[in-house]
C-alpha cells in the first residue's frame, strides 16, 4: 500500500454487514465511505474520487445495476465488486454486461473480498511490466492501451479496463491462439464459469468495435480460446 489510502465506495444496505464491511476495511488501511443506498452512493461518487466501488445488488431507492450504470457515465474505467445474495446466472451476467470487474455472492468471507479487491488494483494501477508495448495497428484501426482508446480515422472509441487488458492480449497474441484459460487468470484471476461467461460478453464487445474493418476478425478456437485475425 502506498502512504495516499486506497478509497473505496461502498454501497450496502445491511446495517450490520456495511458496518463490518467498512471497520474491516478500514484497519486493512484502505479509505472506506460506506453509504446505505444506491442514489447516496451516487452522489457521494460525484463529489468524490474512488479507486474501487463495492455495490450491493439489491438496495433501497437506487438498485445496485442502476447505480453502476450511472457510475460507468461519469467514469467507464473505475473498477466495479457487485456484492449479491444471489447466485443467478443471468444477474451476475447482467452485472458483466455493464461493465463489472467481479461479484461476490453472499455469504462470502471478509478474506475472499480483500483477496478480490487486491486481485483488480493489482490489474488497474499498472503493476507488473511485461508486455511494454502499448499503441497497436489492428487492420485499420489504431489502438493504444495506456489510453485505452481504439481509433478509426477520426473515431474514438473509448475501452473500460476489461475490454482494454482483453484487447492488449489479444493484439500480444496477434493470428495466434490466445488461451482461453490464460485470459481468463491474466485479467480475471480465477477462471471459473461466471468468469468465463463474462468473458465472452466482453469478445462479443470487442468484436462490435471492430466492426469497422472486415479484416479483422476475433475467431473462437473450439476448446482453446480465441485468435484476432489481422
Amino acid at each position: 500500500m502506498s502512504e495516499e489510502q486506497t478509497r473505496i465506495l461502498l454501497a450496502e444496505d445491511d446495517e450490520n454487514l456495511g458496518s463490518l464491511l467498512r471497520e474491516y476495511l478500514q484497519a486493512k488501511s484502505y479509505d472506506t465511505h460506506w453509504l446505505t443506498d444506491g442514489e447516496k452512493a451516487y452522489n457521494s461518487f460525484k463529489k468524490n474520487k474512488y479507486e474501487i466501488c463495492i455495490l450491493d445488488i439489491m438496495m433501497p431507492v437506487k438498485d445496485g445495476f442502476t447505480l453502476a450504470r450511472e457510475i460507468r457515465i461519469i467514469d467507464p474505467e473505475v473498477p466495479i465488486i457487485f456484492l449479491t445474495a444471489k447466485s443467478m446466472k443471468d444477474d451476475v451476467l447482467e452485472g458483466f454486461s455493464i461493465g463489472a470487474d467481479d461479484y461476490i455472492t453472499k455469504p462470502f468471507s471478509m478474506e475472499e473480498l480483500l483477496f478480490r479487491i487486491e486481485a483488480i488494483l493489482r490489474r488497474t494501477q499498472g503493476k507488473g511490466s511485461h508486455n511494454k508495448q502499448t499503441k497497436f495497428s489492428i487492420g485499420n484501426f489504431e489502438f493504444d492501451a495506456n489510453k485505452q482508446i481504439l481509433a478509426l480515422g477520426d473515431e474514438n472509441q473509448k475501452l473500460t479496463t476489461k475490454e482494454s487488458e482483453l484487447l492488449k492480449l489479444l493484439c500480444n497474441n496477434a493470428n495466434n491462439i490466445l488461451e482461453r484459460n490464460f485470459a481468463l487468470k491474466t485479467i480475471w484471476v480465477d477462471d471459473n464459469y461466471f468468469n468465463a461467461r463474462s468473458m465472452d460478453v466482453y469478445i462479443t464487445k470487442l468484436r462490435k468495435y471492430l466492426k469497422g474493418d472486415p479484416s479483422v476478425e476475433i475467431m473462437n478456437i473450439h476448446g482453446k480460446g480465441y485468435k484476432l485475425i489481422l
